[in-house]
């Protein structure tokens, strides 16, 4: 039987609901995409379903297209075997990045997540700049982060402590846990953190066991993992795509791609939160107008020359934020190069009619 709230259809959904399209239509929530159509559920089966032809041509940006986690305005047909996607509820919270490469714009990994599982392996890809860069995504975005460590096997445990001691001082609010898909340590410390109705993700690089410790979540090898490059010690692209897995008490979870670049667009609230030690800092600069870069009575060079901060950590701060105001200022450029191309478009198309013999 078909129970919505069973996959997380809470009261704040309900209560923005847009009542025109509740009366015409069902609801639904996105359980993966796959380019141009989609996989999405009621609460039981999954349906095949593709976006109606008003909301895919009249939205201006792909960011305003279904994403895994999505709750939809949809009708279904012959048997619920095959739907149409008419609308896209308001989002809780949305995980999204810049598109690799030179292309500005956004690209959208999960929406109405309340949790994210931050994986880093303990071995030689460990990396604290990149955590801190995943760290200001899931803060932008509202979600709850929680850091694993994964294959704590491969090192000792005075190795493992010292490397969660680092962890925690950048991140001393957050829960960090390490643990191995190898030997099963603390997979059932990390199955105790999933809640019923709840929404989680998986999100780290290739090979650091995000597909291996849903399995292990699971109970079996539902999805197909690789073997990490014994050379550069960095894993393959497994997952290829984003799906909700709904588990057996009750909670939904999406793995992700790998990703290897995590660009940035307008991450204020992210960075303040993650590099808050930064942000209370500056306030107390001798100067209103401080640069950070080289006065006397700087708060943050004091702290760094003290050893309170570590350099790198400020270095890596400066560089998002400028990577943040390059990629935000080139995307609105963008967008209005977009719509005002749209207007002539629609202006061309206006005049021709008027032109045109009657």
């Amino acid at each position: 039987m078909c129970n919505l709230e069973n996959i997380g259809y809470s009261d704040w959904f309900k209560s923005r609901v847009d009542d025109e399209k509740i009366a015409a239509h069902s609801v639904a929530r996105i359980v993966s995409v796959h380019k141009d159509s989609y996989i999405l559920t009621k609460g039981s089966e999954e349906i095949f379903a593709e976006l109606s032809g008003n909301l895919l041509y009249c939205t201006e940006s792909a960011s305003e297209l279904p994403t895994t986690g999505d709750w939809v305005y949809a009708d279904f047909y012959d048997d619920d075997t095959h739907a149409i996607i008419y609308g896209v509820f308001p989002r809780k919270t949305l995980l999204k990045r810049k598109k690799a490469g030179k292309l500005v714009d956004f690209q959208l990994i999960a929406a109405n997540i309340d949790v994210a599982f931050i994986i880093q392996s303990l071995n030689d890809n460990f990396n604290l700049r990149r955590l801190e860069r995943y760290l200001v995504m899931v803060n932008e975005s509202g979600i709850e982060p929680v850091i694993l460590l994964s294959k704590c096997d491969l090192i000792p445990d005075e190795k493992v402590n010292e490397i969660k001691k680092k962890v925690l001082g950048i991140a001393p609010k957050i829960n960090v846990m390490e643990f191995s898909n190898f030997n099963q340590e603390n997979i059932d410390s990390i199955i105790s953190l999933l809640k019923c109705k709840a929404s989680y993700c998986l999100l780290g690089s290739s090979g650091v066991g995000k597909t291996t410790l849903l399995n292990s979540i699971i109970g079996n090898e539902k999805f197909e993992t690789q073997q990490v490059s014994k050379i550069q010690s960095k894993g393959r692209h497994t997952t290829t795509s984003r799906q909700l897995v709904r588990l057996t008490n009750g909670a939904m979870i999406i793995d992700t791609p790998g990703m290897r670049e995590l660009g940035s667009m307008s991450i204020d609230d992210g960075l303040n939160e993650t590099f808050s030690e930064i942000l209370e800092l500056s306030q107390i600069c001798k100067f209103a107008n401080c640069s950070h870069t080289n006065e006397k009575g700087c708060a943050i060079l004091a702290a760094i020359k003290a050893g309170d901060m570590s350099e790198q950590r400020y270095q890596n701060y400066l560089k998002m934020k400028k990577e943040s105001e390059f990629n935000q200022m080139s995307y609105l450029e963008k967008r209005n190069k977009d719509k005002n191309f749209g207007k002539l478009i629609k202006s061309t198309m206006k005049d021709k009619k008027l032109l045109r013999p009657k």
